[in-house]
């Protein structure tokens, strides 16, 4: 025998599917919620990398810069260009600070392009040539922090020969 199911039976059946529904609206924004800050933190993690990559670039470039202008100086003014040549400890050089005018210049313009980057943390090492020898060879240290980041540093080491 079949039994007719009455209207409050039947109310009752969709309001429970009807709650169903709700669990499932707030599981599915709990996971797109989810989603959107892990699509948030990859791009903070992803701009702060290429800020790096950039800050690394410049450093390079710029370590370059001074190599290339010690090819065209006198290569008896080669120790002329040491900066702080002493102490072992990345961005904490010790020593005299060079007076040579393209130092200072090239000094200021670590300290323009890259973020807190002061004279006092650069340092450059030149091993002179010894007579009849034309070759130095040349460390330049670079150290520069962004934010509350800890120190970044880039050493460039090269061999300079000067032509005669």
């Amino acid at each position: 025998m079949r039994t007719h199911k009455t209207p409050g039976a039947r109310r009752a059946r969709i309001a429970r599917t009807g709650g169903f529904t709700m669990i499932e609206v707030l599981v599915a924004l709990l996971v797109f919620s989810l989603g959107v800050l892990a699509l948030v933190s990859i791009q903070a993690t992803a701009t702060r990398m290429a800020g790096d990559a950039r800050d690394r670039a410049v450093a390079t470039f710029l370590a370059d810069q001074l190599l290339a202008r010690m090819l065209i100086s006198d290569p008896t003014t080669a120790t002329s260009f040491q900066h702080k040549p002493s102490g072992t400890t990345a961005c904490n050089p010790s020593g005299a600070a060079s007076t040579n005018a393209v130092v200072t210049g090239w000094l200021a313009e670590v300290a323009q392009q890259l973020p807190n980057a002061t004279s006092g943390q650069q340092q450059i090492v030149v091993v002179p040539p010894a007579p009849p020898d034309i070759t130095a060879r040349v460390v330049v240290t670079l150290c520069w922090q962004n934010g509350n980041d800890t120190p970044r540093s880039l050493s460039v080491s090269n061999q300079v020969q000067w032509q005669l």
